[in-house]
C-alpha cells in the first residue's frame, strides 16, 4: 500500500518503481479525490481517505486489501504514519520508512543541522530567525524557509536583503512556522540529489546521485537576482559520482540512518554541503530505478527475504522528467 498518490508526487514515483520491479501487488491511498494516482492503473485498487481519520483508514484500507507493507507517499504521511509505527505493527503491517526517530529528527530543519553539525559534516549557516542579527549571523543573500514542511521547495525563499528576510520570516511565523535562515551556496559546482539505502542494522546498502540541471522551467522555483533555487522536481544526470556518493553515505552512517533517505545539497571546493535531508524515499526514486537501482524493491526484497538483490549497473545518462495528462470522467470520480 502507497499512501499518498496525487499528481507528480512521490507516491505515484514509488508505484511506478514498485511496478517496474514485475513482482508486486499495489494499492494506493489519498485524502483528495483529485488525487491523480486514485485513477492511475499502477495500483489494482485504490482507496479515499478521510483525513480527519486518517491512520486509521489507511489501516482499514491496508486490512481491506491484505496488504502488508506501507510506504509513505509524502512527508506528511511519513510523519503521520511514522508515529504510529508500533500500533500498525500490532495489526501485522510493516512501515516502510527509515526509524521513527529519524523521521522526527529530520521533520525539524533547525534539530536536522544541529545534528549535522555535532556530527562534523559541512552544512551551510543555519539560523531560527527571531531578529536582525540571525540574518547578518548568515549573511546575504540567504534563503528562508520554514523549520519543517518543506517537501517540495513549499515556501522556500530567496532574500537578497535583511528587510526581505524579516518580511519572508514574518510570513512564515503567521503560519505556525518557525523560520530558519540558511546560507546561500551558489550552484557553480552543481546541486545533487541523492539516495542513500541503509538497512535495519544500519549497513548501506547503496548510493545514487543525480546531478540537477537547473535549466528546464519545472526544475526552477525561482530564478532572479544572483541566484537560483530549485523546485520538487528533480531531473538531470545520473552518474556514480563516487566521490560525493561516499561524503553521502558518510552523512547516513552519522545520522544512524534505518532506511531510506533523500540528501538536497550544492558542492562547495569539492564538498557536499547538504540543505535538506528528507528520511524517506524521494521523487526522484523513480529516476534512479530506470537508472539501474531500485531502492524500493531492494529495501523490500531485503525485509522481505533478508536478502540484497544483486547489484545493477547504473546507466549513465540524462534522466528527464515532464507532466502528464489524465481524464476522469464523472462515473469513474471516487
Amino acid at each position: 500500500m502507497v499512501a499518498g498518490i496525487g499528481g507528480a508526487s512521490l507516491g505515484t514515483e514509488i508505484g511506478k518503481s514498485l511496478s517496474l520491479a514485475g513482482k508486486y501487488e499495489i494499492y494506493g491511498c489519498d485524502v483528495s479525490r483529485t488525487a491523480y494516482g486514485l485513477y492511475d492503473k499502477t495500483f489494482v485498487r485504490t482507496y479515499l481517505i478521510d483525513r480527519k481519520n486518517y491512520v486509521d483508514e489507511v489501516l482499514d484500507a491496508c486490512l481491506d486489501s491484505g496488504a502488508r507493507w506501507l510506504i509513505p507517499g509524502g512527508e506528511q504521511p511519513n510523519a503521520l504514519l511514522g508515529a504510529a509505527s508500533e500500533s500498525l505493527a500490532r495489526k501485522g503491517l510493516r512501515l516502510v520508512t527509515n526509524s521513527a526517530e529519524i523521521v522526527a529528527l529530520f521533520s525539524d530543519k533547525d534539530a536536522t543541522f544541529k545534528k549535522l553539525s555535532s556530527c562534523g559534516v559541512s552544512v551551510p549557516k543555519t539560523q531560527v530567525i527571531t531578529d536582525a542579527a540571525d540574518i547578518a549571523r548568515v549573511g546575504l543573500p540567504c534563503i528562508v524557509k520554514p523549520s519543517s514542511g518543506t517537501g517540495g521547495s513549499v515556501s522556500v525563499f530567496f532574500a537578497v536583503t535583511t528587510e526581505e528576510a524579516l518580511v519572508y520570516a514574518d510570513f512564515i511565523r503567521r503560519n505556525g512556522v518557525v523560520p530558519i535562515a540558511q546560507e546561500y551556496i551558489g550552484d557553480e559546482e552543481g546541486e545533487f540529489t541523492i539516495g542513500v539505502l541503509s538497512l535495519p542494522d544500519g549497513q548501506i546498502a547503496g548510493s545514487v546521485a543525480l546531478r540537477r540541471v537547473l535549466e528546464a522551467k519545472l526544475s526552477v522555483a525561482y530564478r532572479g537576482r544572483g541566484g537560483v533555487v530549485s523546485s520538487g522536481y528533480s531531473q538531470g544526470y545520473i552518474d556514480r559520482f563516487p566521490d560525493l556518493c561516499r561524503q553521502a553515505e558518510h552523512i547516513a552512517r552519522s545520522i544512524d540512518s534505518r532506511g531510506p533517505i533523500n540528501i538536497q545539497g550544492r558542492v562547495r571546493n569539492g564538498v557536499l554541503m547538504p540543505f535538506e535531508i528528507n528520511p524517506r524515499f524521494s521523487a526522484s526514486t523513480y529516476l534512479r530505478a530506470l537508472a539501474g537501482f531500485n531502492e524500493i524493491d531492494r529495501y523490500l526484497g531485503y525485509l522481505i527475504a533478508g536478502v540484497l538483490p544483486t547489484d545493477n549497473p547504473i546507466k549513465p545518462g540524462w534522466y528527464l522528467r515532464s507532466l502528464t495528462e489524465k481524464i476522469v470522467l464523472k462515473e469513474e470520480e471516487k
